[in-house]
């Protein structure tokens, strides 16, 4: 997750894993004496980034037209302890994922998975000057890179990663030819959803090898 903050309100940037993730990133906010969150961003529709939206109040959730109906098709499933069970029983391969989210989610209650409110093809720009770029891959079709100019900044969500556990086959890896094709000389951080941020230069060091 990421907040982008000026006096217009703030952008979320994926919305936590659980409804009492994004309350924690909202007392952190209030802490921090941050604006309330006016956007919402999806960086793609997996269950880490978008399963805390339903605890985000007052917001417009954007996301790339790709994760709508992904997300209206998950919003069906009968998600509980019990369910993640059975799937996993079905399918082993759904193992790290499906125990992941329940060691995530304490608590059902009022849960509901929220698909995007306002959509985007290719690009768009939010009025705080963040802009949304719609680059897909292996890892989710509707994965989306997000700019911030004013910090030179790039949230890249988990876009170059390979499909998820349980869809990857042996030959799947990083896409580096697409880490390339986002390096740019306006932009001097680039952090990924589970790494650690890096500078454009450290960047280009890891890609070079």
């Amino acid at each position: 997750m990421a907040v982008v903050a000026d006096e217009r309100g703030s952008v979320v940037v994926d919305a936590g894993h659980s409804p009492a993730h994004a309350r924690a990133i909202q007392a952190a906010m209030r802490a921090a004496g941050l604006p309330p969150a006016r956007w919402l961003v999806y960086t793609h529709h997996h269950w880490d980034h978008v399963w805390g939206a339903c605890a985000w109040p007052d917001v417009e959730i954007v996301g790339q037209v790709a994760g709508r109906e992904l997300l209206r098709q998950e919003a069906t499933r009968p998600w509980s302890h019990r369910y993640l069970r059975e799937q996993v029983r079905e399918n082993p391969r759904l193992g790290p994922s499906f125990r992941a989210r329940a060691l995530a989610m304490d608590d059902w209650a009022d849960f509901t998975i929220l698909p995007p409110t306002r959509t985007f093809t290719d690009e768009l720009t939010l009025p705080v000057g963040v802009r949304l770029r719609h680059v897909g891959g292996a890892h989710a079709p509707d994965s989306t890179v997000v700019y911030v100019p004013d910090a030179r900044v790039v949230l890249l969500g988990d876009c170059f990663y390979p499909p998820p556990a349980h869809l990857r086959g042996p030959d799947d890896g990083l896409d580096l030819a697409m880490m390339r094709d986002l390096l740019d000389d306006d932009y001097e951080w680039y952090a990924d959803s589970h790494g650690e941020p890096t500078t454009l230069a450290q960047a280009r060091q890891l890609l070079s090898g």
